[in-house]
Formats: structure tokens, sequence, C-alpha cells
């Protein structure tokens, strides 16, 4: 059994090895992450590289919010903390009451000695715990996607796609998952984010392309989109 889990777990770093993108990071890691750590739901979180150093409250996902413990203990220590690590499963229930959030653990990005993003890890009720195992994955996983984040943001900027497309690498994302035909509340559950933060972001894409639609600006981006 510790030899399979070893095995998946370098499948998903050669995965990651493989990305040319922030965009692809989710996509190359969705047949494998979540089997590895045996959740239902996960989710990685990017802020743009052009964001300031510190990270804004309101676009963190809810598992990360500074009221959360283990959000708190991520971003003051960019270490991977879960929730039965710092609370008693009562305490957590008084904090948490989403079933599908029974277990939660979270681990930091870090990029130039700064937290850039979190890695999300939730488990449904009835879900076993998260444990020291889960936890040294996690780890390891983070310094793998630390290190590729480091090396795509060092890379310099290709002029054309820059011209071409105006939209962040976040709200790119966001466009994908629109093409794939996901709702607003469909789009915040996947990325991690507020309902609200969809509705923002898709707005400013339309201001940035020039479209008042969802097909019209998935038609503007097909080349970008791959579609």
């Amino acid at each position: 059994m510790g030899t399979l889990m070893a095995n998946s777990l370098h499948a998903v770093f050669h995965a990651i090895a493989n990305v040319r993108n922030e965009q692809e990071l989710k996509l190359a890691l969705m047949d494998t992450i979540g089997e590895h750590f045996g959740v239902q739901h996960w989710g990685i979180y990017l802020l743009d590289d052009h964001s300031t150093t510190e990270m804004d409250v309101q676009e963190i996902p809810a598992v990360c919010l500074e009221s959360n413990p283990v959000g708190r203990y991520v971003v003051e220590r960019h270490a991977p903390a879960h929730e039965q690590l710092l609370l008693s499963p009562s305490d957590w229930k008084d904090i948490c009451s989403r079933h599908d959030h029974e277990h939660v653990m979270t681990g930091p990005i870090v990029c130039d000695g700064r937290l850039v993003g979190t890695v999300n890890f939730a488990r449904d009720t009835g879900s076993p715990a998260f444990n020291g195992n889960d936890l040294a994955d996690l780890s390891a996983l983070c310094i793998h996607l630390s290190a590729k984040i480091a090396n795509l943001r060092a890379k310099p900027k290709i002029l054309t796609s820059s011209v071409t497309c105006p939209l962040t690498p976040r709200e790119l994302q966001i466009a994908e998952l629109v093409a794939q035909g996901l709702t607003n509340v469909e789009i915040a559950a996947r990325l991690w984010i507020s309902q609200n933060s969809v509705k923002q972001a898709l707005k400013r894409m339309f201001r940035k392309l020039g479209v008042s639609s969802r097909a019209e600006m998935v038609a503007r981006l097909q080349d970008v989109l791959g579609s």
C-alpha cells in the first residue's frame, strides 16, 4: 500500500513538472491529486503575480480566512496544517458547519519569501480525518508547487500573449470554466472563492474584452482557451 501511495505522489510531482503555465496547474493534477489524498474536494488558489505582497482577505478561499485557525496557521507560518492539528473535533464543528468540510487540510505555495497561494483539501462527513502521513505528503507537494510557480513566474512574459489576451491567469482560469459550461456557483466552488468574486471577475473580464455575454467572451478567447 505504501508503495502505491508513493507512486501516486510521484505521478503528482511528474504532472507538476510538465505544466507549462499556471492555468494548466489544476487540470494537470485533476486525475491524480484527489485520488492520492482521498478527498472529495480540493482546489489550488493562486494570487495573480502582480498582486500586492499582502493577501486580500476577500479573495482568499473560505478555508483560508483569517478567522479560520487552519488558514491563519498557514498564512502566519507558511506551513501546512489540518483542523485536528490545531482544534478538537467539537471546536472545529463550532467554526465550520459545512458537511462537505468535516475535515480540511491546507498548505502554502510560497514564492520569493511570500505566500502567493494555497492548496486546499476537504473531506465529507463520515470520512477519516487527515493524519501525519497526509501532512507529510502535503509538505512535499507544496515544495514542488512552490518551486514550479517560482520557475513559471521567473520566465519573461511573452509579449504577443499579453497583447492578444489582457486577462490575468486567474481570469483565464475562470474563463476556461465558463467555456466548460459551469455556472457562477459551480465556478466559485471549484476555485474555492465566493460567488460574488466570480461575478465581479466576469464584469472585469467583459470590460477588458469588450464583450457583453459569456458566449461572446468564450468565442473571443477561443484561441487562448484552445476550445
